[in-house]
């Protein structure tokens, strides 16, 4: 007997969070959460990009579980290493489909419309392989708190990555990423031939409000 694990497609309905402009988007900031952390909780760390024209959107993982079963306490997730090629092909796919749905819905030219896409912690791994095998332009993307994943194939899509502006930002007291790893990091990205800017600041694993600040000026 053989027992094979099979798949089909259905329709399903996600969630994200927005913090809307003041006028008519001519920006859009997609922040990409962190493992265990829920889209509308992730936006208010987005909160100091606030104002003026820029549409702030947190579009949340497909999976969800209990953190703290006794609290009841709910994270989600983009993927885990059971079927990830599967879950990295509906998350691109999701990512695709959700910023085409925000420049349709307002009504927006999406050529005139400038994307800035922040990745946080696993939200790192997977802007990167959005931007690697998706079809969005991103204009600009933040990569915080986490690498480049391992096993992206830079020879094939160094190229694509360099387009997107990549700004790699790091604490440097961060508690997973210690120099070594930051230096290899950046050591294996400018080998490949890949652009970037760095930033370190004061802090450890977390978003920090004048970084942002600073980022979106």
């Amino acid at each position: 007997m053989t027992i094979e694990p099979k798949h089909f497609t259905i329709p399903r309905r996600v969630r994200y969070a927005t913090l809307e402009p003041d006028g008519a988007p001519t920006e859009i900031w997609l922040g990409l959460h962190g493992y265990n952390q829920l889209a509308h909780r992730f936006l208010r760390y987005l909160q100091p990009l606030e104002g003026g024209t820029r549409l702030i959107v947190a579009p949340e993982g497909l999976h969800r579980q209990y953190v703290d079963h006794a609290a009841r306490k709910v994270g989600a997730s983009w993927m885990t290493s059971e079927d990830r090629l599967i879950d990295i092909a509906d998350y691109v796919a999701y990512l695709d489909a959700l910023h085409a749905h925000l420049i349709e819905e307002r009504g927006l030219a999406a050529e005139s419309l400038r994307t800035v896409a922040l990745g946080f912690s696993q939200g790192v791994h997977t802007l990167c392989r959005w931007i690697a095998f998706g079809n969005a332009r991103i204009d600009r993307a933040v990569l915080w708190g986490s690498t480049v994943p391992p096993d992206l194939d830079l020879t094939e899509h160094g190229e694509t990555l360099s387009r997107a502006d990549l700004q790699l930002v790091m604490g440097d007291s961060d508690e997973y990423f210690g120099a070594a790893t930051i230096a290899a990091h950046e050591a294996r990205l400018t080998e490949a031939g890949v652009r970037f800017t760095s930033h370190i600041y004061e802090g450890g694993h977390r978003l920090d409000a004048e970084v942002l600040k600073k980022l979106a000026e």
